[in-house]
């Protein structure tokens, strides 16, 4: 029943000649193999129990994340350790808190969830960092040559660009925490709702998530951030030639 949604997307696509056809066989066909793929396999994780299982599958995740970002990343050189070093330390970061201070357990069926909530998040936001930059330094080459030939520094001649666009990419995170609960019930909280737990509840546990995701997305971007922008200059502190 569920597949007829799919069905009316492919029919109003090629009625509209949007040619999208193919994808959406493709990501449908895509997504239920790997959910299948990925039930099993944490099914076997979670039966484990194993600490180091659980880590190497965190760090699967932030692998996947980086190699997702830096699609977007284009002109920049290293994008993937870019975005890996970026989403990493943020998810580190931020599951660190939440184990130390006793939000979650540290067993794979909180921390592999929670870790790919926020890996996912930090890859959406370091994403458009990536998309951003490239805009705007390509945008606007002849004002940083021209500060750079008033012996500004590459940090300085840039500054406005990077912070431009790690704001940028903060707005999707940012404005999902003004409307959660007004215009979306996220999926922590729908879940925990649709298993019987009280709303009450499920809303603290939200709360929690809503934090962590505004955290590690404002943490993640400002490292991608500051680190991709070296990426287009040279050693001699000149704008590189895309």
């Amino acid at each position: 029943m569920a597949l007829a949604l799919v069905l009316i997307a492919l029919v109003l696509s090629n009625r509209e000649r949007l040619g999208l056809e193919k994808d959406i066989v493709w990501g449908v066909l895509r997504a239920v193999v790997q959910l299948v793929i990925v039930g099993y396999v944490l099914k076997s994780v979670f039966d484990l129990d194993n600490r180091w299982l659980t880590l190497l599958m965190v760090l699967f995740i932030c692998v996947n994340a980086a190699l997702n970002a830096k699609k977007h990343s284009r002109a920049i050189d290293k994008g993937f350790l870019i975005a890996f070093i970026a989403i990493t330390l943020g998810t580190t970061l931020t599951l660190t808190i939440l184990l130390l201070t006793g939000s979650i357990a540290f067993i794979p069926m909180q921390v592999i969830p929670i870790s790919g909530m926020i890996a996912g998040n930090a890859m959406v936001a370091v994403g458009l960092c990536f998309t951003h930059l490239n805009q705007r330094v390509s945008d606007n080459r002849q004002r940083i040559e021209e500060m750079l030939s008033l012996g500004a520094s590459p940090r300085r001649a840039s500054a406005a660009i990077v912070r431009d666009s790690i704001r940028a990419a903060l707005i999707p995170t940012v404005d999902a925490a003004k409307t959660v609960g007004l215009v979306s019930l996220p999926g922590m909280m729908s879940g925990l709702i649709f298993a019987g737990i009280d709303p009450v509840k499920a809303i603290k546990y939200q709360i929690m998530v809503t934090f962590m995701l505004l955290g590690t997305a404002s943490l993640s971007t400002m490292i991608a951030g500051y680190m991709a922008i070296k990426r287009f200059f040279n050693l001699r502190a000149q704008l590189q030639q895309r």
